[in-house]
């Protein structure tokens, strides 16, 4: 049984504006460009941007057009342990604050399999938001020996997974922890934040074929400006 045109075209939007494709203040198209663009009715167009808006995700204004509204970034959860998601994460930059190769034992997240000595990549760094704002601070660590020329990359716009997967690192699973948290002072001073606020970190382990581990990571980020969530589609159409 097919999606009905009103619900796949609402399902699109969605998905748009909950990845940060559409950011808040986005313009959504009218009535009458939604009927040109996707070859539908009036009533149908209606009732996409109605239902948008009573989701609470766009605000209507008469006379200026539907715009996104201004809350939270939101970001899938699914996506730290499934780049193949489509959809671009939480716009905005990043700022590398620290890469350097330390002990494992010294780099400030546990390494199951890892033993104390090892050399590994640490790299910390901050995440803005497209207003500027600092929203999340990352830390990354990796064993030196399976990627000793990590650190001639750009590090500003290094997706792990990614660079797993160009340079041949056969990375297969990721796992992430969900671990509430009360903000260091450090921490909280990269945020912006008083010390002690209770937040989520999501820890991430990611392994190769061999079992050994590939990368661990963790992400504290501000809750007042990021929105966590799952989502999976599950299309019902007949052979999908």
């Amino acid at each position: 049984m097919a999606f009905p045109a009103y619900l796949r075209i609402r399902n699109e939007f969605e998905q748009q504006i909950r990845s940060g494709a559409l950011p808040p203040g986005s313009r959504l198209p009218t009535e009458a460009e939604l009927q040109q663009l996707y070859s539908i009715g009036r009533a149908t167009a209606q009732r996409v941007l109605t239902e948008l808006a009573q989701a609470g995700l766009v605000e209507r204004h008469r006379r200026r057009g539907t715009f996104v509204t201004d809350g939270a970034r939101q970001e899938n959860l699914l996506r730290f342990v499934n780049t193949s998601l489509p959809g671009p994460k939480i716009p905005g930059r990043h700022a590398v604050e620290s890469a350097q190769v330390v002990q494992a034992g010294e780099a400030g997240l546990d390494l199951p399999g890892v033993d104390g000595d090892t050399p590994v990549h640490q790299l910390r760094r901050l995440k803005y938001d497209v207003d500027d704002n600092v929203i999340a601070v990352e830390l990354s660590v990796i064993p030196f020996a399976l990627a000793p020329r990590l650190q001639e990359e750009d590090l500003g716009h290094l997706t792990t997974h990614d660079y797993f997967a160009r340079t041949g690192i056969p990375a297969v699973k990721s796992r992430i922890y969900i671990d509430p948290i009360a903000l260091d002072a450090a921490t909280a001073a990269r945020l912006r934040v008083p010390e002690g606020q209770a937040v989520i970190r999501l820890r991430r382990l990611t392994w190769l074929a061999d079992g050994k581990l590939a990368e661990a990571r963790w992400d504290i980020t501000r809750p007042d400006l990021v929105e966590f969530f799952l989502e999976q589609t599950i299309d019902p159409r007949p052979g999908s």
